[in-house]
């Protein structure tokens, strides 16, 4: 959870040096994709892979976020996504699904 927070703030930092704070909070907000999550059933399983499974962590969802980056006035909230998701799916790397 920890990546979620440090990750999008390190890309902040090395592509938006003059205005990093402001871009950093707005990759942060684009956690609040993870609502999707209240969703399921149960809300948290530890040993379910988010990708694939909830609809703003599927693949056509993650293909919008990509496509996002081509226009620039979305390209940091689609950074954000992508950091994201890019997260989540380690993590289902790291449970082995």
């Amino acid at each position: 959870m920890v990546l979620h927070f440090a990750a999008p703030g390190i890309a902040a930092r090395c592509f938006y040096r003059e205005k990093w704070k402001k871009q950093w909070l707005v990759m942060i907000s684009t956690m609040i994709v993870d609502l999707d999550h209240l969703l399921a059933t149960p809300v948290l399983d530890i040993n379910r892979c988010s990708i694939g499974f909830h609809p703003f962590h599927s693949y056509v969802a993650i293909g919008i976020y990509a496509c996002l980056f081509f226009f620039p006035g979305l390209r940091v909230v689609s950074l954000g996504l992508l950091i994201h998701m890019f997260l989540d799916y380690t993590d289902c790397v790291w449970m082995g699904m």
